[in-house]
């Protein structure tokens, strides 16, 4: 059973999404650094790039949407299954034309938005899909009767070029509610529709849900034991929401007044302090360690303290298939998306490897986020993807280091006295000083010092001038001052 834990800030709101009294999905949206996905804005083509069969779109933000052609191509043109001919971006978009389109992508780093005009809109139980002649069901009801009760419905409801997907929260949900759900969503985009024929773009026409409602409209569910919030506007309007959508799920609802922290209460602080850490030990004393690119992620698996009681070749399958689900995990914890790259503990058997995969398969088959497993590359090592809309939880809540700027390592002691020594010797030939005062970090300062001070004397020899050292807790390794006496 899972539980919804929501804090809601004057700047921010954070969510912690629970199952089994775990931790396993942490929701983060900052007031000052909106969320854009699902928005629908008008736009304006600014380039058409043929080579990269993509155009840049202002959508009036900072940075311009990046639209690809199969995003930009009508419906009625991806419907006709005969299409042979690939069409080109410039036969699709003018630049300076103006395009409805909907952010699929959050901008990342250096890049821009992506955006498409396929729009969907979600609601309760349908995502409304306008232009589309499609009904689908989702792959989460696996009852074979139920899908096709579904689907019928779907079939019924809709009108000629409407596409429906019905979500997993359907299940077992009467036509007259699914009819109320499309006839609400019709409604939105009606009038989205109308507004971008009157508007001048680039201007945001629709905005999707802030985090709090989307949790009750695509969360919501039977099986969510509580949905807990501590505060208490928001409050009083979820449950608005749940008496209109979900009358029976009421109960479920609970406004937290108490003194102590939400998060502390529920236990989830610990959890997500985690989540920051590079590395993460396993239950049998193995770990796995993430190392993040904007390209990119790795994961590399070790046996740590791990020994094993038997065969090396048990300890290693063990080992490797704890880390699988413990990987799983935290690729949808962490909501790392992108290529993702896995160095298991190598494994002779054949047999041991596709036992890894096929755990590894069902584990991520338990995330919302799609994502795909490749296969073992000639190397090894495990490759796969995972959707990437929005910037990963370590992003939204570090930054990187400005000592070694993202690397994770600083320069050493001894090679920062070799940059000190040159130049203290640069100065060699300065009739007009008389000495030195340097000023660096006590860890520094031993190595420069040296054993019974004979490095220090050497430089002193070596460049002719009195040398003072005076250390400075407050200094990283690579910081030092000099100063001439003269």
């Amino acid at each position: 059973m899972k539980k919804i834990i929501v804090h809601v800030a004057p700047n921010e709101t954070r969510a912690a999404i629970v199952e089994n009294e775990h931790l396993a999905e942490f929701y983060v949206e900052k007031d000052n650094d909106e969320q854009i996905v699902g928005n629908i804005y008008l736009g304006k083509v600014e380039n058409v790039l043929p080579g990269m069969q993509a155009a840049f779109i202002d959508i009036g933000i900072e940075k311009n949407a990046f639209l690809y052609v199969d995003d930009a191509l009508p419906p009625e043109i991806l419907n006709d299954k005969d299409r042979e001919k690939p069409f080109k971006i410039n036969e699709v978009l003018k630049e300076g034309q103006s395009i409805l389109v909907q952010v699929k992508k959050e901008a990342f780093g250096t890049k821009g938005p992506r955006v498409t005009t396929h729009i969907s809109i979600p609601g309760r139980y349908l995502v409304f899909m306008p232009g589309f002649q499609y009904v689908g069901v989702s792959k989460k009801i696996g009852d074979e009767e139920e899908r096709l009760r579904l689907k019928e419905i779907g079939e019924t409801i809709r009108e000629e070029s409407e596409g429906v997907i019905i979500r997993t929260v359907a299940e077992g949900i009467d036509q007259e509610l699914l009819r109320r759900d499309l006839n609400f969503l019709r409604a939105i985009w009606n009038k989205t529709d109308q507004q971008g024929k009157q508007k001048k773009g680039p201007a945001l026409i629709y905005k999707d849900l802030e985090l709090v409602y989307r949790l009750v409209r695509d969360l919501l569910s039977e099986d969510v034991k509580q949905f807990v919030i501590d505060h208490g506007f928001s409050y009083r309007k979820v449950k608005e929401m749940v008496e209109a959508a979900a009358p029976e799920l009421l109960e479920r609802l609970y406004f937290y007044s108490e003194k102590e922290h939400i998060f502390d209460a529920f236990h989830v602080q610990a959890e997500i302090d985690k989540v920051l850490r590079r590395k993460v030990w396993l239950k049998s004393g193995g770990y796995i360690v993430f190392d993040q690119t904007e390209a990119l992620t790795v994961i590399d698996v070790n046996t740590g303290k791990y020994i094993g009681h038997s065969h090396l070749e048990d300890t290693v399958l063990k080992t490797n298939i704890e880390a699988a689900i413990e990987i799983a995990k935290q690729l949808r914890l962490r909501d790392i998306g992108g290529i993702i790259i896995i160095d298991f503990i190598d494994m002779k058997k054949e047999a041991h490897r596709e036992q890894i995969l096929s755990v590894l398969q069902t584990e991520m088959d338990k995330d919302r986020t799609k994502s795909n497993i490749l296969g073992l590359t000639q190397l090894g090592l495990v490759e796969m993807t995972r959707k990437k809309a929005r910037q990963n939880l370590v992003s939204l809540l570090s930054r990187t280091c400005p000592i070694c700027d993202g690397s994770g390592r600083v320069i050493s002691e001894e090679e920062m006295v070799n940059k000190i020594e040159r130049d203290i010797l640069s100065h060699k030939d300065r009739f007009s000083i008389k000495g030195i005062e340097l000023e660096v970090n006590p860890f520094v300062a031993k190595v420069l010092i040296g054993d019974q001070q004979k490095n220090i004397r050497r430089i002193k020899e070596e460049v002719g001038k009195e040398i003072i050292i005076k250390e400075n807790a407050m200094f990283h390794f690579h910081q030092y001052e000099m100063k001439y006496l003269s």
